[in-house]
């Protein structure tokens, strides 16, 4: 039985990987014929770094992120159709599953359409100058889609228990909701800030999905597990066009769709605790944010050269290309920290 699931998965995985690199020609056709581009790079006095390091990107083709959740979606469908109509092949690779997978999907599908949204109000030039929604109504966004979430957890499904490694369950009853819209609402927030360089954000979204691949199969959740491995094939031929130079941009479709979707797998695991493992340079990164926020209200003065923090070594002069490898590796070894913590916890 685990021998056939770790097949299957390894199955989905390539034929997603596969199905995303002969979609993407098509996606980036569309994206130029319709002249959907990064119209807008923060000006040089509200960010002069940013601006001056950034610059030449203006013009780059985004909302990429349509290959990795377009992937999934079609790939659900199809195999959820054929599924539905033969046994079989066609049935073994169907892992659209009412408990498993059927949460995290919409979750995917909805915070993508979100996130096409905001993405057009910048390649339109609309919002506050003309970068799409602020990132007030950013937050407002994040905190509606997680509240819907965190509704349907406690009062459909009757979550209200967390898992705290090595002390065990911890009932917290409807304090279930607000964490977990704390915990999507990092996880948008976090994602958002961590795409700003070619292929940072892909690369760390892979580890994260990679690890809680590993967690949903050591579960026993295994069409929850397959879910993360077709995501996982559509993020790796989405890298294979995103990384330095980047032939397009994920944009905000792609890392809000992936970000709500990782925080839902997260709590539907019972795993926010090892979340900041599984993805440190999104916390690392978002934390940079709030910081530089901070001390330049308060003692006005910036900690960073700029914020989020892969700017600041932009600025000491590292690469561009060095600076994502070294973020990949950092989050690399915090997800193989996190698994091996988590195995500890299960069998301790």
């Amino acid at each position: 039985m685990i021998v056939f699931e770790a097949i299957r998965i390894l199955i989905l995985f390539a034929i997603a990987f596969t199905f995303a690199l002969f979609f993407t020609p098509f996606v980036m056709r569309i994206l130029i014929k319709l002249n959907l581009r990064k119209n807008n790079i923060r000006d040089a006095q509200e960010a002069p770094i940013f601006n001056a390091l950034h610059k030449n990107k203006v013009g780059t083709p985004t909302m990429g992120g349509i290959i990795v959740w377009g992937t999934v979606i079609i790939l659900a469908l199809l195999f959820w159709g054929l599924g539905s109509w033969f046994d079989g092949f066609s049935s073994y690779l169907n892992f659209v599953e009412r408990r498993e997978t059927y949460l995290p999907l919409a979750a995917l599908l909805l915070a993508a359409l979100f996130g096409f949204v905001d993405d057009m109000f910048g390649i339109l030039k609309k919002g506050p100058k003309g970068g799409g929604l602020s990132m007030k109504n950013r937050l407002l966004l994040y905190v509606g889609v997680a509240a819907i979430g965190a509704w349907w957890f406690y009062a459909k499904l009757g979550f209200d228990v967390l898992t705290v490694p090595f002390l065990g369950n911890i009932i917290v009853g409807w304090w279930y909701i607000p964490i977990f819209i704390f915990v999507l609402t990092a996880t948008a927030f976090s994602s958002n800030e961590t795409d700003g360089l070619d292929g940072l954000a892909g690369g760390i979204f892979f580890f994260a999905f990679g690890a809680y691949t590993i967690v949903s199969f050591a579960l026993g959740r295994y069409d929850l597990a397959a879910m993360n491995a077709v995501i996982l094939g559509g993020l790796l031929a989405f890298l294979w066009f995103n990384i330095y130079p980047a032939r397009f941009f994920m944009g905000d479709t792609g890392s809000m769709s992936l970000g709500i979707t990782l925080g839902v797998v997260a709590m539907l695991t019972n795993t926010m605790f090892f979340l900041p493992f599984f993805a440190m340079i999104m916390v690392l990164e978002s934390l940079s944010v709030i910081i530089q926020v901070t001390s330049k209200k308060i003692r006005k003065k910036k900690i960073f050269l700029s914020a989020p923090f892969h700017h600041h070594f932009e600025a000491l002069g590292w690469p561009e290309s060095q600076v994502t490898m070294r973020f990949w590796i950092i989050n690399m070894v915090s997800a193989i920290v996190g698994l091996v913590i988590f195995f500890l916890a299960r069998f301790i």
